[in-house]
């Protein structure tokens, strides 16, 4: 009897718990009366700025406000996100970007990722038994895209001189700026991993100890480096003594990355694809990276009545989940560098897929699917918004937040370690060759309306992007969301589907849901077979810009997850 009451109690204590979470949770946000904390967008006329850190974002609109436009402050406000947030991006990594020129009226897409070492093969693992690329050392270090990524913006769409691009970064990188509260943490995390990796403490831990929240930090070596690629241009980068020291230290690492990976690498303008979600065009970059698996997503839910599901529903997370699970059998199976397959992109984000797809959906949560049979042929975000109309939708990463652990000496960054993400299994699309792109996890994302543009998106956080993208699409489509409360909103995520580098999902996966679902949904999910659970973390960082043309002004968003801010003037 003791037992059976004290049971009584825990659940009852459980029920209250939950009851004053939902009321603490609804009564944060007294203006819209939404069900989750929020604020209100900003907004303004001439130009906006939404970066995942504040001293960038305000870089980003001292630029707008010079004279520059939106491809200038996205670059200037990317250099100083790889000098103020080192754990999620910077020069040794890769870069995506949408960009809406206001001038010819149309989206431009560049792929600016690195290709895999000229001498790096698969035989290479094989003949060491090796069954997987490691994560850290020199191994799945690639070629950095990123600043050639820059120039070829700035080539094609700049107005400022590059000098003054980056005059900003290379100010707060001699002179220091303080450390936030989330980059510290991270910092610690890193330093604690990295700390007896080369160059890696005389770079970022100041006196030998972690950074932390409000400690000056100076990246002297950057912002040398900076300077030269300000003044040599993307050839002080690619070739001279930065390659050399690049390519010197991860050979004595035991890489193989060379000179002349470095020398030959180039990005790529490419076009973007997109489907109509119920009137708006909603836009990705095609593989390597993974932004047709939100199109996917949101074809097959095209095929439901999601607004009157609701928004938290038990039916709206559980179809959302399904569809998620059917998009990343084919990212498994298909997405991969298109320079070496010939990608099925058409089809797979074709309205005639999406619906021989659905069918596989029922009312109980699928432990595991197959990819569709076709015919074969951690991460920052930004995005800029200028006085002429043009718009930015720019992300950029070195992957598992810092990177492989590999500091050249004296540059002031690491290096990526994207090589990870390939496959070791023979004849799969994403099977590691020379100077192949690996499959790519950063996705940049844009929404347009009868052919103009409406939102430029992103949310960093590897598989969690194409998942939170179609989010977003639907919040504000779907839920009627204003941009602020589009990206505040809980999110769900994911996880255990089978992946480009091997890998089957054969129990169902995991759900994650953010703080704010209830505990009918809870429970509806679990009842339909669904393995839920709670997390803290891992939902991503989201930033975005509207455009409304009929007042004629921007509105910004920046959620709390992170350190961002919007700001416009």
């Amino acid at each position: 009897m003791k037992e059976k009451k004290r049971i009584v109690n825990i659940m009852s204590l459980i029920s209250l718990i939950l009851t004053l979470n939902y009321t603490v949770t609804q009564a944060q946000d007294r203006i819209t009366g939404r069900h989750f904390a929020t604020r209100s967008e900003i907004i303004a006329k001439n130009g906006m700025v939404a970066t995942s850190h504040p001293l960038a974002t305000q870089i980003g609109l001292n630029i707008l406000i010079n004279g520059g436009n939106a491809i200038d402050a996205a670059i200037a406000a990317n250099a100083a996100l790889g000098l103020m947030e080192p754990t999620g991006s910077g020069i040794g990594g890769d870069l995506f970007a949408i960009i809406w020129s206001a001038k010819d009226k149309k989206l431009y897409g560049l792929n600016a990722s690195g290709r895999s070492p000229e001498k790096l093969n698969l035989k290479y693992f094989t003949d060491r038994g090796m069954t997987k690329i490691p994560p850290y050392g020199p191994l799945p270090v690639t070629v950095p895209g990123c600043v050639d990524g820059w120039f070829e913006m700035h080539g094609k769409f700049g107005k400022m001189e590059m000098e003054h691009v980056l005059a900003p970064a290379i100010k707060y990188a001699h002179e220091g700026f303080p450390v936030t509260d989330l980059i510290g943490y991270y910092l610690t995390m890193s330093s604690n991993r990295f700390k007896d990796y080369p160059n890696f403490a005389n770079t970022y831990m100041g006196n030998g100890e972690p950074l932390k929240k409000g400690d000056i930090f100076k990246n002297p070596f950057l912002g040398d480096t900076y300077e030269k690629i300000a003044v040599g241009g993307r050839e002080a980068f690619y070739s001279g003594d930065i390659a050399k020291t690049i390519a010197n230290f991860i050979q004595s690492q035991g890489g193989l990355l060379s000179e002349t990976d470095l020398a030959n690498h180039k990005s790529e303008w490419v076009e973007p694809v997109s489907i109509n979600y119920r009137g708006y065009d909603v836009w990705e970059l095609p593989p390597n990276g993974q932004g047709i698996a939100a199109l996917q997503i949101l074809n097959i839910m095209e095929g439901y009545q999601v607004k009157e599901m609701g928004f938290g529903s038990t039916e709206y997370v559980h179809h959302f989940i399904e569809a998620k699970k059917l998009a990343f059998e084919d990212r498994a199976k298909y997405y991969a560098d298109p320079a070496f397959n010939k990608l099925p992109i058409d089809q797979l984000i074709s309205e005639e897929y999406a619906d021989e797809r659905r069918k596989l959906i029922n009312g109980r949560a699928a432990r595991s699917y197959d990819a569709g049979k076709l015919e074969q042929g951690n991460t920052i975000y930004l995005t800029v918004a200028d006085r002429y109309g043009n718009m930015v939708s720019l992300i950029q990463s070195n992957y598992r937040g810092m990177g492989s652990g590999m500091v050249p000496p004296n540059l002031g960054f690491m290096l990526q370690d994207r090589g990870e993400l390939f496959s070791l299994e023979e004849g799969h699309f994403n099977m590691i060759e020379p100077n192949k792109r690996p499959f790519h996890t950063i996705i940049p994302a844009f929404i347009t309306k009868n052919g103009k543009p409406w939102v430029s998106f992103g949310l960093m956080g590897g598989a969690m992007q194409p998942q939170g993208h179609a989010q977003i699409v639907m919040n504000l489509i779907d839920f009627g969301m204003n941009l602020q409360e589009a990206g505040d909103a809980p999110r769900m995520q994911h996880t255990g589907s089978s992946e480009p580098t091997g890998g089957k999902m054969t129990d169902g996966g995991q759900v994650l849901l953010e703080s704010g679902f209830d505990y009918e949904t809870i429970r509806g999910l679990m009842s339909k077979g669904h393995k839920v659970s709670f997390s803290l973390g891992s939902f991503g960082g989201y930033q975005a810009i509207m455009w409304d043309e009929e007042k004629g002004v921007y509105y910004g968003a920046s959620e709390s997850r992170k350190d961002g801010q919007a700001a416009g003037y």
